[in-house]
């Protein structure tokens, strides 16, 4: 466990998620928000994780986590976490919740445990965020976090354009 709250308990992601993920991923809003990851089967899920959150931990320390819900079993319901991306000055924050699960408080719950993760335990001074200029719920839930609009970027080969948050820890 990283981290728990009122009605969440946050873990890291392990290959064993590699199911839960590849669900996750092709969910509508994955698909329209963060876009298409390729991960078709359990074996692209397992080397997705690999190479992104279960790399992210050792290279950096944080990465993204499993949001499981205790009411439930604790079964997973999203993620949330924190990202160094080359293509960005600092660390970012990003949350994903399958369908069922959206509108209900986790994000900004699993949201707010990640912010005090990064600033206690990964001693980060400035974080950011970035989202699709029609991703109004994603855009809502930065405000609400206390992250500010900051500028139009770039970042990524697709020449899409985001925008981009900020919050100092």
């Amino acid at each position: 466990m990283v981290a728990e709250t009122e009605r969440l308990i946050l873990e890291k992601l392990t290959p064993d998620d590699a199911a839960f993920f590849l669900k996750l991923v092709n969910t509508p809003n994955w698909l329209k928000y963060i876009g298409d990851r390729q991960v078709y089967s359990l074996e692209d899920a397992k080397q997705y994780l690999l190479d992104g959150p279960i790399k992210s931990y050792e290279d950096k320390g944080f990465g993204f986590y499993k949001l499981l819900l205790k009411s439930a079993d604790n079964i997973a319901i999203g993620t949330c976490g924190l990202v160094k991306r080359e293509v960005l000055e600092d660390v970012d924050i990003g949350f994903a919740m399958l369908p069922e699960y959206e509108g209900k408080g986790f994000g900004y719950e699993s949201s707010q445990a990640v912010i005090e993760l990064a600033k206690k335990e990964f001693n980060i001074n400035r974080l950011v965020a970035i989202t699709l200029p029609i991703n109004a719920k994603s855009i809502k839930l930065l405000e609400k976090l206390g992250l500010e609009y900051e500028k139009r970027v770039k970042p990524f080969e697709d020449d899409e354009e985001l925008l981009l948050f900020a919050k100092i820890l």
